[in-house]
Parts: C-alpha cells; sequence; structure tokens
C-alpha cells in the first residue's frame, strides 16, 4: 500500500492567500461554477461584524480548505472553492473601499496587507502587479472565469451583469460602505479580522486521489464533487481546441438526457465499467469505485475513441427502460414484450440485473436476429434473478454468478447462466408469503401474462382483503391468522394508485366498481372472476399463482443453465475457404 501525506496547518486567511505567491490557487475545471447566493454572502458578513462588535479576541474559524499540489505547482483547490472565491471578492470590495479613503497609516498598513493577499509582488522592491492574482478558476465553460480576473484586477463590474461573481461582489461593496459610514470606529478593526483573525484550516494533501478521499468525507453540504466531473476534465484536456468545443457540447446534452432520462452521467460511466470490465474478462466480485477503475493506466480508457458514442448507446438503453420510448432505427424498442420483462426487471430489489442488461445490449444490438435473443435471454436472466432472490433475498446469493454472466455475455449471444439450481418446492412455498421486496416483481411477471401494453405508470399494491378487516368478518379465524393471510401473494394484485385511493379499505363488493375502471387487465380478470373474497380464496389463489409463476420461469430457462446452452461457434469454412486457409499454414502464414 502506497501511503499518503496530508498536512495540517491553520492559517489566517492572509497567511493563507499569501501563499499563493508561491503555489497559486487553481480552481480546477471538473469543479462547478461559482455559486454561492446572496444569503450565504450575507451570512458571511454577518458573522465577521458580530464577531468585531464582540470584541472577541479569540479566533474565529471560517472552515476548511481542501487542496493539492499539482504537477505545475499550483494548489488546486478540491473542497472549498465556493469560501476562497468569496474571500478572495470581499479582500477585493474593502480594498477598493480602502482606495476612496484619505492616505491615513490605517488605510496604507491594510491596503498593503490585501495586496500582499490578492496579487503578485516583486520580491524585492515590494511593488504589486494588479494584472496578476493569487488564484485562477479554470472551470470549463464557465464564462464567470474571466468575469472574476476582471474584478479582482480592476476592482469594477459591468453594469447590469447578472452573474455570481458581479453580484457578490456589488453586494460586498454596498455592505462595507454601510458598515464603515454607520461603524467607522469600527473599521479597521473590521478589516483587521478579517485578514488576521479568521482562521482557516487548509488540507493540503500529496495527491489528487488522497484529496478528493478527504472530500468526502468531511463534505457534508450541497452537491459533493463527482467522479464524472473529474472525468469531463481528464477528456477535456486531452483533447485539442476543436476537439474541445464538441466534447462540451457533447457531454452537456448527455448530461441532460442522462438526467431526463432518470440516470446521471456518473451512472452511465458506471454501468459502462461493467462492459469494460466483461471486455476483460474480470469477473472478480469485488467491485471497485468508478474513479479508481478509470484512473489505471492514466485514465486510458477515458481516451479511448467511441467512449462518448458508447455511453450514448447505454443513456438509449435507459430512454426506452425508464422512459418508455422508443429509439429510432431499433426494433427491439418497439417490442412490447421485450418492454415488459424489462419492466419486470426494474423491479428486482437491487441493481445486479442492470449489468448483464448493458453489457448484452452493447455487445449484440447490431447482430443479426437481436431482437429475437435479447427477448430470451432477458427473459431467462429475469427467471434466474425472481426465483433466487425468492429463495434467498440477498445479493450474495446472485453476485458471483452476475459476474460470471458479464463475460459469457462477450462470448456468446447465448451466454452460459451459472447459478445455483432452484429447488420446486422450496419455491412455490416461499412465493406464498414473498419478501415485500419481490411482491412488485412477482406481480409484474404474473400481470404481463395478459396485458396488452405495459401496466400504468403509477400503481400500487392493493390487498384484495384489506389490511383494516373486522373482527366480526372472521368469527372462526384468530386474528394473527387473519393478519398472515391478508400478506400473502394471494391477496396482492397491481392496482392504478388513483383508483386505489377511491378503493380505500372497503371489502370485496364495494370494491368492484373501482377495479371495474383498472387497466390492469389481471385486476379485471379477478373482478370478474370472484363474488366475494375471503381466506379461502386468498389460499387458493396462494397455490395457482405459485404454480403459474413456476411454470412461467420454467418456460423462461430457469434451471436451464450451463448445460443447455451451447458457445455460439464460428461457422464452418467453405470447400474453397478450408483449402485457402491449408495453403496459408503451408507458407506458414498461420
Amino acid at each position: 500500500m502506497v501511503s499518503t501525506t496530508i498536512e495540517v496547518n491553520k492559517q489566517s486567511v492572509k497567511q493563507l492567500l499569501e501563499t499563493g505567491k508561491v503555489y497559486k490557487f487553481i480552481i480546477p475545471e471538473y469543479q462547478r461554477p461559482y455559486a454561492w447566493s446572496e444569503e450565504q454572502i450575507q451570512t458571511l458578513f454577518d458573522d465577521l461584524v458580530e464577531y468585531t462588535e464582540n470584541n472577541n479576541e479569540s479566533t474565529y474559524f471560517l472552515g476548511t480548505i481542501v487542496s493539492y499540489e499539482n504537477e505545475n505547482s499550483e494548489q488546486e483547490i478540491i473542497d472549498g472553492q465556493q469560501r476562497i472565491t468569496s474571500l478572495f471578492l470581499l479582500l477585493r470590495a474593502l480594498y477598493s473601499k480602502l482606495q476612496s479613503m484619505t492616505e491615513t497609516k490605517e488605510v496604507k498598513n491594510f491596503k498593503g496587507q490585501i495586496e500582499s493577499a490578492l496579487w503578485e509582488q516583486d520580491e524585492l522592491t515590494a511593488e504589486v502587479d494588479y494584472e496578476k492574482t493569487l488564484i485562477e478558476s479554470r472551470v470549463i465553460r464557465d464564462e464567470g472565469n474571466e468575469t472574476f480576473s476582471k474584478i479582482l484586477t480592476s476592482g469594477t463590474v459591468e453594469e447590469g451583469a447578472t452573474d455570481n461573481y458581479s453580484l457578490n461582489y456589488n453586494l460586498f461593496v454596498l455592505l462595507i460602505e454601510r458598515f464603515a459610514t454607520n461603524e467607522p470606529e469600527l473599521f479597521f478593526w473590521f478589516i483587521r479580522n478579517v485578514l488576521n483573525k479568521a482562521i482557516l484550516l487548509p488540507i493540503t494533501a500529496d495527491s489528487q486521489d488522497t484529496a478528493l478521499t478527504i472530500f468526502s468525507t468531511l463534505n457534508d453540504r450541497g452537491l459533493a464533487l463527482s467522479d464524472a466531473d473529474i472525468f469531463k476534465a481528464k477528456i477535456y484536456n486531452h483533447l485539442d481546441n476543436e476537439g474541445k468545443a464538441q466534447f462540451i457540447e457533447q457531454w452537456q446534452q448527455l448530461d441532460d438526457e442522462a438526467v431526463n432520462a432518470k440516470e446521471s452521467i456518473q451512472k452511465l460511466f458506471y454501468y459502462y465499467m461493467f462492459y469494460i470490465r466483461a471486455l476483460e474478462n474480470d469477473r472478480n466480485t469485488t467491485t471497485p469505485g468508478i474513479r479508481k477503475y478509470y484512473s489505471r493506466n492514466n485514465f486510458e480508457q477515458l481516451y479511448k475513441h467511441g467512449l462518448m458514442d458508447n455511453l450514448r448507446t447505454v443513456l438509449n438503453l435507459w430512454l426506452v427502460i425508464n422512459n418508455r420510448v422508443d429509439i429510432e432505427d431499433e426494433d427491439w424498442s418497439k417490442n412490447i414484450e421485450v418492454q415488459q420483462v424489462l419492466d419486470g426487471l426494474t423491479s428486482y430489489p437491487n441493481e445486479f440485473w442492470k449489468y448483464p442488461v448493458v453489457i448484452y445490449y452493447l455487445k449484440h444490438k447490431d447482430s443479426k436476429d437481436f431482437e429475437e435473443r435479447f427477448l430470451t435471454f432477458l427473459k431467462k436472466l429475469l427467471a434466474v434473478l425472481a426465483a433466487r432472490y425468492i429463495v434467498t433475498p440477498t445479493i450474495n446469493a446472485v453476485k458471483r454468478g452476475i459476474l460470471n454472466l458479464n463475460a459469457e455475455i462477450i462470448r456468446s449471444s447465448t451466454p452460459a447462466f451459472d447459478f445455483s439450481p432452484v429447488d420446486e418446492q422450496e419455491l412455490k412455498t416461499k412465493i406464498k408469503t414473498a419478501h415485500r421486496n419481490t411482491v412488485r416483481m412477482i406481480l409484474k411477471i404474473l400481470a404481463y401474462q395478459n396485458q396488452e401494453g405495459l401496466l400504468p405508470d403509477r400503481w400500487e399494491i392493493e390487498h384484495i382483503l384489506p389490511r383494516k378487516w373486522q373482527s366480526s368478518y372472521f368469527p372462526s379465524n384468530s386474528d394473527r391468522e387473519v393478519k398472515e393471510l391478508v400478506e400473502h401473494i394471494g391477496n396482492k394484485i397491481p392496482f392504478e394508485k388513483k383508483l386505489n385511493i377511491v378503493a380505500s379499505n372497503g371489502y370485496f363488493k364495494k370494491k368492484q366498481e373501482s377495479y371495474e375502471k383498472s387497466k390492469v387487465q389481471l385486476l379485471l380478470e379477478l373482478s370478474n372472476q370472484y363474488q366475494d373474497w375471503g381466506l379461502d380464496e386468498i389460499r387458493e389463489r396462494d397455490i395457482r399463482i405459485s404454480d403459474q409463476l413456476w411454470s412461467i420461469l420454467n418456460d423462461w430457462g430457469l434451471n436451464q443453465l450451463e448445460s443447455s446452452i451451447q458457445e455460439e461457434q464460428p461457422p464452418t469454412p467453405t470447400a474453397e475457404e478450408s483449402k485457402l486457409i491449408e495453403e496459408l499454414k503451408r507458407k506458414g502464414f498461420i
């Protein structure tokens, strides 16, 4: 294990900012734009004023700054960029106020101290270079970077500017003017406190990885810096100017569409990681963090041609699954059976189903008969995962099998499934009292046997016999027995949320009117089949569902695992091709 080094030394604002003369402060490309609000600026200023008014000689703690020294000998800020940016703006506003005042000893003193914290100076003469600030923002495609620089060099903002740098600087100017007017005797003490009594805790790490780890541990405010932000900066810096412009446009579009698909660009990288692992035949059950994984060999996977196209392809899959839309020129996305099985998988209780689905789609989507093969694969995947989870509701029951399956998908479009077989009697028994995490999945599988389209977007698990029953309704049964049967699978069915609210806790006869308005075919059939609903009906339906589900899962390939799947073989060469191969072998080319 490589040891890491961390330096922690509390410093005043002036002491910390002056270190920018040696190691310039950099807000790196992957950071988010400056976003402090008026309220946060007001709070910072009010706290410093209160500290000054109380004549408190103890120090005032402003927070931490996490950074590391990058390859260009710069302080690359990982955490605290919003705070340090605001402090630079505050000091520049204070300097502007001092410039407008008569040059007393106090004014001259504090101008000199602020100059030392904001700009580069000649080492011998201390002459200030107002064009060279000790901080630079490089946030990708943030026009505010230039605005921030201009504010620090000139102390002015453009009229009508509405960016956060300009708004917050103007607010500081206003607050300072008001405070200097109302409390002139405290004004210089205020500046002294900002520079020398307000304390920061800089945490300097020896590498970006260490700094990011510290940040992840400390950060409990707002949006954490994501691994995708780091990847964006790495790719961006690897491109030429033309490539950079095109990449940023691609990235923004992908990011927006991913959010629209209820995913994120970070999740796309995560799914794609499993595809790369499968290509490498990596079957290790330990899942690495994505930043650690992609950082291998100097982030080489990020620079490979086609990365963004592949992420776009992964997103297409989730647009179909999550948004229920068709993908142009991809007939499988219009196949209602494929959509139904995918919808069933979305109710599997963890994310392990997603990785083989992504890998299968990326690897085989352009192959002949993909639609038919994809449907067969999805049915088998759902059958195996559903059965295994019903019997053993833990991740570990399928984890190794999934990692093996991922690699097998690369080898064949009819991959070998290596999962433990499921006992028929055990499965049927456990279906009746199915774990709450599996109920939606079971009901979807059953409902889609007779449903023409997808189930309505918003439906709930309806207890046909309500959970709030009257004891007098079942005089010969114990409350415990009734309570247990009410939670059996035989008493549960999909039902639209809006209609379910109307049906409420009424008994069967009262509910049927609402049931008949449902678009769930399974519910309509049940409503037409029964005139009343009680404990015997629950027991009878328990048995019927157990038998039906076992039959469906068997038809889809449950327990037809390794032995029944043959790896695809290359086509047998023709006589002419065989002759050519032999000739090439004779000449030593093969």
